[in-house]
């Protein structure tokens, strides 16, 4: 073995700052299968226990015939689901959401992702931070639209 041995780099999540993305930018996410472990683990973690959930007797009776997954679920899943893609690295702080549709029902063994576009980039007056709006679209395995929000991030700049 050579005398010199170059240390490598070690290659982790990419480090994107707020100039890596700007307005009119898409982003998709992984997918992920909903289970019956994630309705029962957000109802525990929650406390939201409702029937249309967790009672397949009961949920068979409602319009959707079968339980469906919690819209707050849903709805965390796909922020985490963008985490994924490695853009959130450096976010200083969550600001919210807004514009929140639950549109169509997701099932127990349905596939979700997200596909976002950034619809604000700007600057902030504080130097250090930037501000990212992005609008997601959660999708599942057949196209259809299942949830639509907003989420704004403060992001560190260079």
């Amino acid at each position: 073995m050579s005398e010199q041995v170059q240390e490598k780099l070690v290659k982790g999540r990419p480090d994107h700052f707020w100039d890596a993305l700007e307005a009119g930018d898409r982003l998709q996410s992984p997918g992920i299968t909903v289970t019956d472990a994630h309705l029962v683990q957000w109802a525990g973690l929650t406390g939201d226990w409702v029937s249309l959930h967790l009672d397949e007797e009961y949920a068979a009776q409602t319009p959707f015939g079968q339980r469906i997954g919690h819209g707050p679920l849903t709805l965390s899943v796909g922020l985490g689901l963008m985490t994924q893609t490695g853009y959130f690295t450096n976010v200083i702080a969550w600001l919210g959401l807004d514009s929140v549709r639950a549109v169509k029902p997701v099932f127990i063994g349905d596939t979700i992702h997200v596909e976002a576009t950034v619809s604000q980039s700007r600057e902030t007056s504080n130097p250090a931070a930037g501000l990212w709006t992005i609008d997601y679209t959660v999708v599942k395995q057949d196209g259809t639209t299942v949830m639509t929000f907003s989420s704004s991030f403060l992001i560190k700049r260079r």
